[in-house]
């Protein structure tokens, strides 16, 4: 199949039309206009065109773009198998809730129960006050990174809403494929530093917060 790689930063000549500079985001909100319209136009063939413009989820264009990318996933990579994946999920809002040391023991008893239900090892694991991070990897071909994580954030989210009345996570989450080359100790190193980076402690092993269901902690 042909790839085409679309530049965002000129509007080619077309006869007698003078080039034009172009809005990379004005470009993709227009894209994404039109995609939307077909599709309406194909369900609802006689709703009119005002209808149609109106009916597009998102009036304002950073709020596409800001919502759009975070929806994004790998194209064409299933995520399942022996894969090791960074993850950061970030709390609803941004709130500070990750203070709440019982929250907090909570939430890695049940991290721990689906790790082992989805077949996951867990590296590393660390609650910063508005989000988590996370270091994980498949056991086997049928790991599911998306059923895991869905399944760990369904529950614990029903269970905080229903006792608290307000969502605890944000919709979506930040995930990074580790390469072949990338290590998985340095890795969760990393992440056990992200406390003493942020200044909330000084030595990564004051921080409460943070631990691994595969590693021996010193």
């Amino acid at each position: 199949m042909e790839r085409v790689r679309i530049s965002f930063g000129i509007l080619q000549k077309f006869g007698n039309a003078p080039i034009r500079r172009a809005n990379p985001l004005g470009l993709l909100h227009g894209v994404l206009r039109g995609v939307y319209n077909l599709v309406f136009i194909n369900k609802f063939p006689n709703v009119s065109r005002g209808a149609r413009l109106n009916a597009l989820p998102y009036k304002n264009i950073n709020e596409m773009t800001s919502d759009y990318k975070k929806r994004i996933r790998l194209k064409h990579f299933e995520y399942k198998g022996c894969y090791r994946y960074f993850i950061t999920i970030c709390t609803h809002d941004k709130k500070n809730l990750f203070n709440d040391e019982k929250l907090v023991e909570w939430l890695v008893i049940i991290l721990r129960g689906k790790s082992v239900s989805f077949g996951f090892k867990v590296w590393a694991y660390c609650f910063m006050p508005d989000h988590l991070h996370l270091l994980i990897e498949g056991n086997d071909d049928c790991s599911d990174m998306r059923k895991f994580l869905s399944s760990y954030k369904k529950h614990t989210g029903f269970y905080y809403k229903k006792e608290n009345g307000n969502p605890l996570w944000q919709i979506n989450y930040y995930e990074h494929v580790l390469r072949k080359a990338e290590d998985t100790i340095k890795i969760a190193q990393y992440i056990f530093h992200n406390p003493v980076r942020k200044g909330l402690v000084d030595d990564y092993r004051k921080y409460k917060f943070l631990g691994s269901f595969e590693i021996e902690m010193k």
